[in-house]
């Protein structure tokens, strides 16, 4: 499926009752769902999660999912089949969850409680070699040395899906924005292979199942090169990605020719999403079928923004509830 005007037919039907939060679809694409959570629902999961840091959290992997019981609790039990039908669901797969009153980068504690809390309903956080933790956190600044575009500012960090270098399943990404000042520009960029027009063209090429090596920058912390193809599928044998262009590693002209060709048809597709992901804010979506990256911004001398990452896997392969009820 490659055109827009036929996506409302693969969407999921928005369930009929929702407790502590509403659901609508983004004004970006109906893809694209939006939770907004009640200042109320928000105030009370704080409140009930406050005797845990966060480094309890850390420490102790099962509270994650206790905290995840309790926001789904305060929703009267309609939260979890929410999230775990969207980012299952090939016609939607991708969310930004926005809770009410939680804005202030002095939150940020209590942000990345929140955002453990949704992503534990569906499955679980891997561990992130960066920062050695269920989570990363990362501050972009005006200027910077990195080894990759993360933290580059005044460049496009292109489409990608994560955990391509880790002998890791990566079924979910969690983008959430902590904090940023002094900002211009600097969109998440998405974009959903059902929405790729040329995305069958390069599914089908010889190509597409060649393992090839993908290698992780020193600020990775992963030693090792990881082997696999672009592509593969899912249970219905749709195309599914693991791709990111700055990692992967042609060992031919061959390679290396058809890796270019598909990352200008990424980038250059008229279906990719800009999206403003406000700060409290974070992004939800399905690793495998849809590609994320980051626009540039507009150059600031006090320019500065703080990012935290959660990437894991989905526990469950089937929805809690079927369409339309």
């Amino acid at each position: 499926m490659n055109a827009f005007t036929s996506i409302q037919d693969l969407v999921m039907p928005l369930p009929l009752e929702t407790r502590g939060f509403s659901v609508a679809p983004s004004a970006q694409s109906p893809r694209l769902l939006e939770l907004t959570f009640a200042r109320d629902t928000v105030e009370a999961f704080v409140k009930a999660v406050a005797q845990w840091p966060v480094q309890a959290l850390e420490y102790k992997s099962f509270l994650r999912f206790r905290i995840a019981q309790i926001l789904d609790e305060l929703c009267e039990g309609t939260l979890r089949p929410v999230v775990l039908n969207t980012i299952l669901d090939r016609g939607t797969g991708g969310m930004l969850i926005k809770p009410e009153g939680l804005d202030d980068a002095a939150q940020a504690e209590d942000m990345v409680k929140f955002s453990t809390a949704v992503a534990h309903l569906i499955g679980r956080s891997n561990y992130d070699a960066m920062s050695g933790q269920f989570y990363a956190r990362f501050v972009v600044l005006n200027t910077d040395n990195s080894d990759s575009y993360l933290r580059q500012p005044h460049r496009v960090m292109e489409l990608h899906n994560d955990g391509t270098f880790v002998n890791q399943i990566t079924d979910y990404v969690l983008m959430m924005k902590i904090e940023e000042k002094n900002m211009e520009g600097g969109n998440s960029l998405l974009l959903h292979l059902d929405d790729w027009a040329e995305c069958e063209e390069f599914f089908r090429h010889p190509l597409a199942r060649r393992e090839m090596r993908w290698t992780a920058p020193p600020s990775k912390k992963v030693s090792e090169d990881v082997f696999h193809a672009v592509f593969d599928t899912d249970a219905e044998g749709r195309p599914t990605m693991r791709y990111i262009d700055q990692f992967v590693q042609p060992k031919d002209f061959e390679e290396g020719i058809w890796l270019n060709a598909l990352s200008e048809s990424l980038e250059g597709s008229p279906a990719k999403l800009s999206v403003p992901v406000p700060q409290g804010c974070f992004l939800l979506i399905n690793n495998l079928f849809w590609l994320h990256g980051r626009d540039r911004f507009t150059p600031h001398e006090g320019l500065r923004r703080e990012l935290m990452r959660q990437r894991g896997y989905i526990a469950y392969q089937k929805p809690l509830y079927q369409r339309g009820q």
